[in-house]
């Protein structure tokens, strides 16, 4: 196994680490409240606004505070009380980032809606959590109006920019008509502050409810994915370690999710640096542009994102000027081809990240771009998830919870205490008014993942799948992720997703849907062959370029062309969507036999 340079210094780190969770904390005064007060308030960035103009528009945190002050007095006098939930319903801007501070130091719960939930999925959400209030923009209103009068709790919507039409309140007159003074909340750790509904990658959607302390939880691994965020190793004990970052980050990842809630927007903010928003539908180009705007050192990007930027611009220094010091990717494995491209082109080496919303960034690397001497980092394996990052005792477990043996698959758990026999920050309450689904999450002090993995010799995990992904082929056990991997090695692929397809004989066979390269589509439609003709080749070479990559029962005995793959809002592949789709072809045709 290729592993990059450098020195190992993850026991070391572990033995070290110590949680430091106070009695009392709150979100937006570590994230706002703290910097706010500094004597560079008006000049620190909090936002910067992307667009194609070369002078980017900021906020600034005297201005963060300010907007979070007048909006918390608006929904103190629109009754919304301690612990009531607010649903915001906004993309990248920066009133979803004065929402959730406000939110925040009122004591409220803030619940994050993505922009591209339709009603059905709005309605449900609403109806469950039983929010009082709604903050929203134009990308939402219409599918908001469409089932308020279904969700009896929904008592005031704010709307924000064009969004007036079905609004209560217009967002810019509300908070003109408050203070600018306001007295945050002194909520305890343990109390909730956002309420996020699982993907729903396995089954309907779940309230998890993440308390304050969660985000003290999030960053050693934030720290580690990000070789240190722009701090100094060596002075890592130091006070004033946590004011000499010049980072500046981005990510793709919509802040309604906990990739980009959690894991982008308020670690950002906790260590008062600035984060670029962007309010518009990914693409390679854009993403290399805004980077190279904006000056980002630091990025989250998906692996989706990642092999189409690997596709679009395999030698991208000749067109960008990037300043990137690290990046983290989480989702979906990255895989050996995805891992060499960020070392090789982008000069970092990417830090895989593995966790979930109920207790999330418990695993994934430190590589330091292979400088680890300083006794900070270690190495990178390519297509790992990484190890537990300090403070989290991470295993793979069986199904009576006992730890599996070397190369043994099993579930990835988190114990609630780390390995010091202390409580770790990073747990989730519990799912909202569902107790039975919460306790299915645990045996003793581990919480299941429903991710299935192995664990080398040296501690490094391997992701298999979701305990749902991973099925029987011909009495073989089949792993989508590396099968899928190889097939995006191959240039004509851009994305691969496998799943089983039913077989009398053998029970299921491999079968792969393909999302193809822009010049291999290109060549299909205007070449000499038939489209058939076309297919029928290039399936060929794609199962040969698996068979001898792979073992002989891996390689997918079918293979579909499709235009893009079912996807949640979060970037992962929804591969239950197709393979529900296999079996009902299946049902359909032994009826008509």
């Amino acid at each position: 196994m290729a592993v990059s340079q450098g020195r190992d210094n993850y026991a070391a780190m572990h033995r070290g680490f110590r949680w430091q969770v106070p009695e009392h904390f709150n979100i937006a005064q570590a994230c706002c409240g703290q910097w706010a007060q500094r004597p560079d308030a008006t000049k620190r960035v909090a936002v910067y606004a992307h667009s194609a103009r070369p002078a980017a528009d900021f906020l600034s945190y005297a201005q963060l505070q300010e907007g979070a002050n007048r909006l918390s007095n608006v929904l103190r006098a629109l009754g919304v009380k301690r612990g009531e939930r607010v649903a915001i319903i906004m993309p990248q801007r920066f009133e979803t980032a004065i929402a959730y501070m406000a939110v925040f130091q009122l004591g409220a719960v803030a619940m994050p809606l993505s922009m591209l939930f339709g009603p059905e999925a709005l309605e449900y959400r609403l109806q469950d959590s039983e929010a009082v209030a709604a903050i929203c923009d134009e990308s939402s209103l219409a599918s908001l109006r469409a089932v308020r009068a279904q969700c009896p709790a929904l008592r005031k919507v704010i709307g924000v920019g064009t969004a007036l039409e079905g609004a209560d309140l217009e967002w810019e007159s509300a908070l003109a008509s408050q203070g600018a003074a306001f007295t945050a909340v002194e909520t305890r750790a343990d109390e909730g502050a956002v309420l996020i509904y699982t993907s729903g990658t396995t089954g309907p959607p779940k309230g998890a409810f993440i308390p304050h302390r969660a985000l003290i939880g999030n960053l050693p691994g934030f720290v580690c994915s990000h070789n240190w965020f722009g701090f100094d190793p060596a002075k890592a004990s130091t006070g004033s370690a946590r004011t000499e970052s010049r980072a500046v980050f981005w990510s793709p990842a919509d802040w309604a999710w906990t990739g980009g809630l959690m894991d982008a927007l308020l670690p950002t903010l906790y260590f008062g640096r600035p984060i670029v928003a962007h309010n518009g539908r990914f693409s390679p180009e854009l993403a290399f542009t805004l980077m190279q705007q904006h000056g980002v050192t630091h990025t989250f990007l998906f692996p989706t994102a990642l092999k189409a930027m690997m596709k679009a611009y395999p030698r991208p220094s000749g067109q960008f000027k990037l300043k990137l010091q690290a990046m983290m990717s989480a989702g979906e494995a990255v895989g050996d081809a995805v891992f060499a491209y960020c070392k090789e082109q982008l000069g970092v080496t990417v830090n895989e990240m593995f966790g979930q919303t109920e207790m999330n960034y418990v695993v994934g690397n430190c590589a330091m771009n292979g400088n680890t001497a300083g006794g900070i980092g270690w190495p990178a394996r390519p297509g790992s998830m990484g190890r537990g990052y300090p403070g989290h005792r991470v295993a793979v477990i069986d199904d009576d919870g006992n730890e599996c043996a070397v190369g043994v698959a099993g579930d990835v758990a988190v114990n609630r205490l780390d390995v010091h026999g202390q409580p770790d920050p990073i747990f989730f309450l519990g799912y909202w008014k569902n107790d039975e689904a919460t306790a299915r999450k645990h045996t003793g002090n581990w919480c299941r993942t429903g991710d299935l993995a192995t664990r080398d010799a040296d501690g490094y995990l391997w992701y298999q799948g979701r305990a749902d992904d991973v099925f029987k082929a011909a009495g073989y056990r089949i792993g989508p992720g590396e099968i899928e991997n190889c097939l995006v090695k191959h240039p004509a692929v851009i994305n691969a997703a496998v799943v089983p397809k039913p077989d009398k004989e053998r029970g299921a066979v491999v079968k792969a849907f393909v999302v193809l390269a822009p010049d291999f589509i290109a060549a299909r439609a205007g070449g000499k062959r038939s489209a058939a003709d076309f297919d029928s080749e290039l399936i060929a070479q794609l199962q040969l370029h698996v068979r001898g990559m792979l073992a002989p029962y891996e390689y997918p005995k079918e293979i579909e062309f499709i235009d893009a793959l079912p996807m949640t809002t979060t970037g992962k592949v929804q591969r239950r969507v197709l393979r529900l789709q296999e079996e009902e072809k299946a049902k359909a045709l032994s009826l008509r036999t």
